[in-house]
C-alpha cells in the first residue's frame, strides 16, 4: 500500500516541507533530540530519525506512512510557546474531531475493549511492552496506563472488563493540547496505531 504513487507523493511533500524546519529550534519544544541533523523522536517507545532524506526506525527501515505522517506533522505544527492543557478530554470533545468521532470508537476503542475482554492481564503486560506505565493519578478503573505517545502527546488508556451486566469497556484518552501538535486526522491515526501495537505485543 506504501509504495503506490500518492502515499510516496504524499511522503515525499511531507519531507520537502520537513527540509526547511530548524530542528534545533524545535527541540526544547517539542522535547526531541537533534543528532548529525537529523530529529530523532521517540514514538510508542521505538525511536525514529527523520530529515530531508527520509524517516527510518532503529534498524533503518522506513515505516508505515501513518507513522511518517505523525512524526512530520508533530514537526510541522509546533507551536511557538508551550500550551496549557494537561487535562485528560476524549477524542469527540476536540474541536475538528467530530467527522471522525465514529471512526476513533470503530478502529480503537471498541477493538481493544474487544480483543481484550477477559484479558486484563494480557493488556497490562502488551501496554508495558510499547513504553506503558501507572499515571500519576488514580481512576477507578480495572486498569489504567499512561503512554507518552509522542513526547508532548500523552495518551491515558482506561479499561473495564466486561462482566455479569455490562460489557467491557475501553477509553483513550489525550491531553488537551495534543490539539495544538497534531491534526486531528494525525491524532486518530494515534488511536489506531496504539490498537494495532497493543495486537502485535499480545500476540
Amino acid at each position: 500500500m506504501e509504495k503506490s504513487p500518492i502515499f510516496e507523493k504524499t511522503y515525499k511533500d511531507y519531507l520537502a516541507l520537513v527540509a526547511k524546519l530548524d530542528f534545533k529550534e524545535l527541540q526544547d519544544r517539542l522535547g526531541i533530540q537533534v543528532t548529525q541533523g537529523k530529529a530523532v523522536i521517540p514514538f510508542f517507545g521505538t525511536t525514529y530519525a527523520v530529515s530531508e532524506d527520509g524517516i527510518v526506525d532503529p534498524s533503518g527501515k522506513k515505516p508505515h506512512l501513518s507513522v511518517s505522517v505523525i512524526l512530520c506533522k508533530y514537526l510541522l505544527m509546533c507551536p511557538g510557546y508551550d500550551p496549557k492543557g494537561d487535562n485528560w478530554v476524549s477524542f469527540k470533545d476536540f474541536k475538528d474531531a467530530s467527522p471522525l468521532t465514529d471512526a476513533f470508537l470503530n478502529y480503537t476503542e471498541r477493538p481493544i475493549a474487544k480483543l481484550f475482554a477477559g484479558r486484563v492481564n494480557d493488556l497490562e503486560k502488551a501496554c508495558k511492552t510499547i513504553g506503558g506505565f501507572s499515571p500519576s493519578e488514580e481512576f477507578s478503573y480495572d486498569l489504567s496506563i499512561q503512554f507518552n505517545a509522542l513526547p508532548k502527546v500523552p495518551v491515558l488508556l482506561l479499561f473495564n472488563d466486561a462482566d455479569d451486566e455490562f460489557p467491557a469497556l475501553c477509553l483513550v484518552l489525550f491531553g488537551k493540547r495534543t490539539e495544538k501538535y497534531l491534526d486531528m486526522e494525525c491524532v486518530a491515526m494515534v488511536g489506531m496505531l496504539l490498537f494495532e501495537y497493543l495486537k502485535t505485543a499480545a500476540g
